[in-house]
């Protein structure tokens, strides 16, 4: 049974293995003639090589005995060999120049395509994936597969090659010892054979563990200060040892089974080469073969037996870069995000007016969570949302910016179907501020001017003023030219919240969506931004997502979230007097 199972695993894998290949295949159709290059070079180079040894065979010949040696014959021999390996030298350097351009090329579309596919992925994958494996996809993975790629092209090939061309060099020379070396010959490769079968699964599993283990060292690297205030890192430290462990044993097994395919291979290669020396020792007894034919065979013999030990660890190497290629190839192919239709309108600067009619969706089918949602907001319409954790607030903004798509129902801004509308002209006329802010690396104008980048100075700084990050900008060392870092650096998290509010400040779009925006201000500048919000707001179209409920009391509407459906709407007069579920929310932030 057990057996079965693994035979079933092993054509699974052999399965698997051919389509990365013809996928890998087909990324080096665009550099076939850099390829064919290649190979014109590698057979150049083999057939030099292999010429060689029947010049060092005549040479030999030409030393007859002691004083016997014809010098005039050996002189024209010489500079042939010398003209000989400086053109195998130049050809085989040709030869990896092709073989660096045709890898690293497609190495370079590989990744070009992989972040691609990453910047139109649904947010789904990316909620269910961590950051380290994508990273170490592209990245390690990608590295690994350059590296097996190029060894196939530099001895793959020439191993080949020259396997081919000492075969006819040898037989031209003496059909019976070739034949001994022929027969000898599967062998070799039986045994390369047996160990690559193993391989593949072991490399599989040792790149799928360093992702595991990217993964983990970049959540601990991000949440350092999580981790110390804790006193998690004894924890941390156990988890770490855990994966390291899996990744030590599987680089273990997988760096076994490789490493003893070349001493199997040599040793089998030694004996073809034991072989050749007695059967040709032999045929120069019996007059057959003259000691420089027998130079001459016994470094074709020699020549012959070394690819099997360089394909052997080519093949090893391509086990890991296949599983590598694998892995990336999964990530190129993910499914993206649903593109805009055909006949997508491009929305224009919108008037502001936003509809939700029967909205359901749910992360999981197994789980519901907004349900018959119904929400009408009318231009210039300052809508607060507010709830405890979890009763989708947060939801509700993934759906108006369309990071995810309703379940049913529907969503339209000025009476357009946002499933209807492209993207990046929907998103263009939200601004947002989020509790969790993101910067990028780069000078303090570079983060302020992403949705605008042909801001004037005066435009940035006047935005700036407003939300009161000016003075804080201006006391750094470079002002608005001053470098950070994507986490900021040394400023505060409130000073990274003021500058994301800045950046809508000076966008100005139709649509605001501000969730917790202020939650990590201080409460006297919170009260100088909140008047800047008032002024930003006029006219436009509002959702204000917050839990202190003293910052939503001058909203048109507050609508009252629970389990993903709206249980109360009105005006902070109106809910208080209804004295329900908001009453007691506000009532417990204000109990003494």
């Amino acid at each position: 049974m057990a057996v079965g199972k693994d035979l079933e695993k092993a054509k699974k894998d052999r399965s698997y293995q051919i389509r990365t290949i013809n996928k890998v295949l087909k990324k080096i159709r665009p550099y076939r003639f850099t390829l064919a290059l290649s190979l014109i070079f590698a057979v150049i180079t083999v057939i030099l090589t292999l010429y060689f040894p029947l010049l060092t065979g005549e040479a030999v010949d030409c030393i007859i005995g002691e004083g016997m040696v014809d010098f005039a014959a050996i002189a024209p021999i010489a500079v042939k060999m010398a003209v000989i390996a400086a053109l195998t030298a130049l050809s085989q350097w040709a030869m990896n120049i092709c073989n660096n351009r045709i890898t690293y090329n497609v190495t370079r579309d590989i990744r070009d395509e992989a972040f691609k596919k990453i910047e139109i992925l649904p947010l789904k994958y990316i909620d269910n994936h961590s950051a380290g494996d994508i990273v170490s996809r592209v990245i390690a993975d990608v590295d690994q597969f350059a590296d097996g790629l190029l060894m196939g092209f530099t001895q793959l090939f020439t191993g080949v090659l020259t396997i081919l061309g000492t075969l006819f060099f040898m037989f031209r020379i003496n059909t019976v010892i070739s034949l001994v070396v022929l027969l000898a010959t599967p062998i070799s490769l039986f045994v390369a054979a047996f160990i690559a079968g193993r391989t593949y699964r072991l490399f599989r599993l040792q790149s799928e563990t360093r992702g595991e283990e990217t993964a983990f060292i970049d959540e601990m690297i991000g949440n350092q200060k999580v981790v110390q205030a804790f006193c998690h890192e004894d924890k941390s430290m156990k988890k770490f040892d855990e994966i390291n462990s899996r990744l030590e044993k599987a680089s273990l097994l997988s760096t076994f089974f490789s490493s003893i395919t070349n001493p199997s291979t040599r040793f089998v290669n030694s004996l073809v080469y034991t072989s050749v020396g007695i059967v040709g020792a032999f045929s120069v007894i019996g007059g057959n073969l003259s000691v420089g034919q027998l130079s001459a065979f016994l470094s074709y013999a020699n020549q012959y037996t070394k690819p099997f030990n360089e394909i052997s660890g080519v093949i090893t190497e391509l086990q890991n870069a296949i599983a590598c290629a694998a892995r990336i190839f999964e990530l190129i192919e993910e499914e993206p995000q649903t593109p805009d239709s055909d006949n997508a309108v491009v929305l224009g600067t919108a008037d502001g007016n936003v509809e939700l009619k029967n909205v359901y969706f749910s992360y999981s089918p197994d789980r519901s969570l907004i349900e018959n949602l119904n929400l009408s907001a009318a231009k210039g319409q300052r809508i607060a949302i507010v709830g405890p954790t979890g009763c989708g607030k947060t939801t509700l903004i993934n759906l108006l910016m369309r990071f995810y798509d309703v379940d049913s129902g529907s969503i339209s801004v000025d009476g357009n179907d946002i499933r209807n509308v492209t993207r990046k002209s929907l998103r263009s006329n939200y601004g947002m501020v989020l509790q969790d802010t993101w910067l990028k690396s780069g000078t303090i104008r570079e983060n302020i001017v992403m949705g605008k980048p042909d801001a004037t100075d005066e435009e940035v700084i006047a935005a700036a003023k407003a939300s009161h990050a000016h003075s804080f900008i201006k006391r750094l060392p470079q002002g608005y030219n001053t470098f950070i870092t994507e986490d900021g650096g040394s400023l505060s998290q409130g000073q990274k919240q003021l500058l994301c509010i800045t950046r809508v400040m000076l966008c100005l779009p139709p649509i605001l969506i501000l969730d917790e925006a202020t939650s990590s201000i201080d409460t006297r500048t919170e009260m100088k931004i909140q008047h800047a919000f008032h002024q930003m707001m006029e006219g436009r179209t509002s959702f204000i997502i917050a839990h202190r409920l003293s910052t939503i009391q001058d909203a048109d509407l507050i609508l009252v979230m629970n389990d993903g459906r709206i249980i109360e709407r009105g005006t902070h007069s109106e809910l208080l007097e209804k004295n329900g579920f908001y009453a007691k929310l506000y009532n417990s932030q204000f109990a003494v």
